[in-house]
């Protein structure tokens, strides 16, 4: 099956048509094709220039089969089966689609979460290797995983050396430390791919092999793909999903809606959310995904605004844009029809410029002392402990569904509400069902993240995006911490950073945040959940 997009509105569709038309005039599809740097303009140019090798992954990317088919039978001869990923942004969320689509198990550990992490070690240790990806070789999270697990194959008599596989780039930190500890295998990725274009790189393949997914087929896929892709033609898929999401945008739609309803492809949305987010959301501009349960529309859907659940702005009629094909050729398609929306948009769908502001607010909180700094709650009801950033909280205000309220008021016309949970994904899974009964009882466009994990994707857009949005953070008490070797703080003191940084940024930013601690996370969320249903706007 061939990739293909179907765009079931007509007003869009003529909308779309000059845009694609001028595309192939400007011989857009092949000189991205060819790795053209000069396509987003002079500014642009200088970090184009070193991000442009995922449009031929499917070439570069062929040595690396036999590499992991047989690293990956290496370790089945050892009884070693189990394959924990630690891994951030793109270092995990493509490998976790791969793997989820393809039916194979993968642990994948993209959080701070102490009694997540403490799961994922609560396996068999002596089934497990661990895979650490990280792209720059100095993400927080996926450091302290490596040196969690290092310590625990240490403890439980296993040789940790021989268990752990790092995937970075050339050059690296990590690279370096792997090398000297003698770590079982060590895979360079290309540095001129960005991590939300990795998807084919080792950082995608690696792991998702490693675990039993058909990657040559992935690559296969992306091959077929990129000869439609390449054509400055109007048979070209990815012309007219990214000419349909530059005129949508110009019309004054701001978020697509990405849903899938039976394409096979496991967690789709989640995977195109970082590439769009991240590549689109700068200079007060871009497009919001926002990732739903579901949508009345076969394949992906993409649109947006606040009123409907399915609409693509407040001056286009609802617009259905379904993609269809096979994942690696779907993962080419969109990294082409994100990068050609960038250009109709105007900007650098390449740089990310507001990514290390939270780190940074982090890694300030991270270096005070721990304890007595923090202001005191505004309220405390039952199991939740409100903490208001942005004086929109009024003194009235007793119950959650007030708190809310005042809280859900705060947010513009046509703005959205992100809701972040510095939680455990697993444990604590109803936590999402927060973003629909938001979205229902706030009439406005809803966006659901697990915290720190959206840091490296929507977070991008919170702060370079347009400044319409208002913030719901959701922390909760650590029943049990979890130490990093060898650093002054654990995981929750780590989590409870990262949640207070990111709310610090956004309120600099001028935007409202509220964060609700759940001093019984079970109890809290429950009590949320109730208090959402009162809510009337």
């Amino acid at each position: 099956m061939g990739i293909s997009v179907d765009i079931v509105h007509d007003g869009l569709a003529e909308q779309a048509r000059p845009l694609v038309d001028q595309l192939i005039a400007d011989k857009v599809a092949s000189k991205l094709a060819a790795q053209d740097a000069t396509l987003w303009g002079p500014d642009a140019q200088p970090e184009a220039s070193i991000r442009l090798s995922w449009t031929t992954l499917h070439e570069s990317s062929r040595a690396l089969v036999g590499e992991i088919e047989a690293l990956q039978a290496e370790l089945a001869g050892e009884g070693i089966d189990r394959i924990v990923l630690a891994g951030m942004g793109g270092s995990s969320l493509a490998p976790e689609v791969i793997t989820a689509t393809a039916g194979v198990p993968l642990v994948v550990l993209d959080t701070t979460d102490a009694g997540q992490v403490a799961d994922a070690l609560a396996g068999d240790l002596s089934r497990t290797a661990i895979v650490v990806s990280s792209k720059s070789g100095g993400t927080v999270e996926t450091d302290s995983h490596r040196r969690i697990f290092e310590k625990a194959f240490t403890e439980a008599g296993i040789d940790a050396a021989s268990r752990i596989v790092v995937v970075t780039d050339p050059g690296s930190p990590l690279e370096k430390l792997a090398t000297e500890a003698g770590y079982r295998k060590v895979f360079t990725a290309d540095p001129h791919v960005g991590g939300r274009y990795s998807a084919l790189t080792a950082f995608g393949l690696v792991p998702a092999g490693l675990a039993g997914a058909d990657v040559a087929a992935l690559l296969d896929d992306a091959a077929a793909a990129f000869k439609l892709l390449s054509l400055d033609d109007d048979t070209n898929p990815a012309l007219w999903l990214g000419a349909a999401w530059g005129a949508a945008h110009a019309q004054g739609a701001e978020k697509v809606i990405l849903a899938d309803t039976g394409s096979g492809v496991k967690g789709f949305p989640d995977w195109a959310e970082q590439l769009i987010a991240e590549s689109t959301g700068k200079q007060g501009t871009g497009l919001l995904p926002v990732a739903v349960e579901n949508a009345d529309a076969p394949g992906f859907v993409t649109a947006g605004t606040d009123a409907t659940p399915i609409a693509i702005g407040p001056d286009v009629d609802a617009a259905f844009m379904s993609t269809a094909g096979e994942l690696g050729g779907l993962f080419l398609l969109w990294e082409f029809a994100t990068a050609i929306a960038g250009r109709l948009i105007g900007i650098n769908p390449f740089d990310q410029p507001d990514v290390e502001a939270a780190k940074a607010a982090a890694r300030a909180l991270l270096d005070k002392p721990v304890g007595g700094e923090e202001a005191a709650p505004n309220l405390t009801i039952g199991a939740v402990e409100v903490y208001e950033s942005g004086e929109w909280l009024p003194a009235t205000a007793t119950t959650l569904a007030d708190v809310l309220n005042a809280f859900l008021a705060a947010a513009p016309d046509h703005g959205y509400v992100a809701v972040q949970a510095y939680l455990d994904r697993l444990d604590d899974a109803s936590a999402a069902v927060l973003r629909p009964a938001i979205a229902r009882a706030s009439r406005l466009q809803t966006t659901f993240g697990w915290g720190p994990r959206f840091l490296h994707s929507t977070g991008q857009y919170h702060k370079g995006g347009h400044q319409n949005g208002v913030f719901l953070q959701i922390t909760g008490a650590v029943a049990q911490d979890l130490e990093v070797p060898d650093r002054p703080y654990t995981l929750g003191v780590l989590q409870h950073a990262q949640a207070l940084g990111d709310g610090q940024v956004l309120a600099e930013h001028g935007r409202p945040v509220l964060r609700l601690h759940l001093t019984d996370r079970a109890a809290g969320l429950v009590e949320l959940t109730k208090a959402v249903q009162e809510v009337k706007r």
